[in-house]
């Protein structure tokens, strides 16, 4: 792979997750504190990425497999989407800000699974063995977590300097990354055709008959479940090291953990594994995850809880990266985009919808006058875990 494909790609994986770590991550402070939004009104307004992801990443998926070069569809969203986030941040009301998010979350949802489709697209026309293009991805791949890492600290290194006034700088902040990379979608993205004729079937109904597969459908219900499941972990991970000790302002320095590690499994053990087969590497995946809640059900001692977050880091890499590249290895190649869109439907769409909702369920049903019950809350997603791992060694032969 020449050094300008690494960087092109790489700089374009990197702003993708950095305008997605801009906002996600703090926003609900401005929606809570100066907005005096309510829980419920909050919920709303971060579920607008679930919701855009179940309606618009198969469309956008037919637009790259037939129609338009992907680049070009991902430069005019992301530029569109950088408008709307600087009229999110103008947005006191929750009726119009949940409007202005929601066409924000449509613009960049298709994003998501386009920017895979790209990367895997280019890589196969320097790689011709699959193994060879699995491990490159990695190198492309390690950019997400760094991203998210390093423009949280730009945002709280503005923030100390400036103040974070009304909240609304994340937003901005957001918004000018998200500009950037539609003018250089435009301008230094690799050309990236649509693969296949406009007169085909159409690419999503192909996606979805890949179900049929028995393999395939296995794969899609329990990357639903677990990413379901990973709702515990993102709603209650905060509140819980506050629980057991950790003090609010180390907080957000702890949870990086899970990101350090993420990055280092990207770089050293993801590619390793897969040769094993994606069989193994998506279960031990799964099996990091109940490593990580076993953890978290003992609440003690607190050294042990923090290092276990560096399981998510690794579950993450081997489960969703891992999944992201079973889906590009066994796709036709005329339904590359459509079929990481019915990935990105399953899992950040309906998966993070309706896990949010459950896992919000479950933390009231153990909750104990302003005390949450954290030993059976973390049993709920356990046994998740050992179901969704029982099945892919039984079910799914890779």
């Amino acid at each position: 792979m020449s050094w300008q494909l690494f960087l092109s790609l790489s700089i374009m994986m990197f702003l993708e997750y950095a305008i997605w770590g801009a906002w996600s991550p703090v926003l609900a402070a401005r929606l809570l504190g100066p907005l005096k939004f309510s829980g419920k009104q909050t919920g709303w307004i971060y579920g607008t990425i679930p919701i855009a992801c179940i309606i618009s990443p198969l469309i956008a998926g037919q637009f790259a497999d037939r129609w338009i070069a992907t680049e070009w569809f991902l430069g005019g969203a992301q530029i569109i989407g950088g408008v709307l986030l600087l009229l999110a941040a103008k947005r006191r009301s929750f009726g119009s800000l949940f409007l202005v998010m929601l066409l924000y979350a449509l613009c960049y949802a298709p994003t998501i699974p386009l920017v895979n489709s790209l990367m895997f697209s280019q890589l196969a026309k320097v790689y011709t063995d699959n193994s060879a293009v699995n491990a490159a991805s990695a190198n492309i791949f390690i950019w997400a977590p760094i991203a998210w890492v390093l423009v949280g600290l730009l945002l709280t290194a503005w923030r100390r300097a400036k103040g974070s006034g009304d909240g609304s700088d994340c937003l901005k902040f957001g918004a000018g990354l998200s500009i950037i990379m539609g003018i250089f979608c435009f301008r230094f993205v690799p050309h990236t055709p649509p693969p296949g004729a406009a007169g085909e079937v159409l690419p999503f109904v192909q996606a979805f008959q890949m179900l049929g597969n028995s393999n395939f459908l296995i794969f899609i219900i329990i990357s639903f479940v677990m990413t379901a499941q990973l709702q515990f972990y993102y709603l209650g991970t905060a509140q819980y090291l506050g629980d057991i000790g950790v003090q609010s302002k180390n907080v957000p320095a702890v949870m990086t953990i899970a990101q350090i590690v993420q990055t280092i499994a990207t770089l050293f053990l993801l590619g390793y594994l897969l040769k094993l087969g994606f069989r193994w590497t998506l279960t031990i995946g799964v099996v990091s995850w109940l490593t990580m809640y076993l953890i978290y059900s003992l609440e003690k001692p607190k050294w042990l809880v923090i290092t276990s977050m560096g399981f998510h880091g690794i579950a993450y890499v081997l489960f969703i990266i891992g999944g992201q590249i079973y889906v590009n290895s066994v796709a036709p190649d005329t339904i590359k985009s459509s079929a990481q869109a019915l990935l990105t439907v399953a899992t950040i769409g309906f998966g993070f919808l309706l896990g949010t909702r459950f896992t919000g369920m479950v933390m009231d049903r153990f909750k104990a006058g302003d005390k949450f019950q954290w030993r059976p809350i973390f049993l709920v997603p356990c046994v998740l875990t050992i179901i969704c791992a029982i099945a892919f060694i039984i079910f799914f032969k890779g």
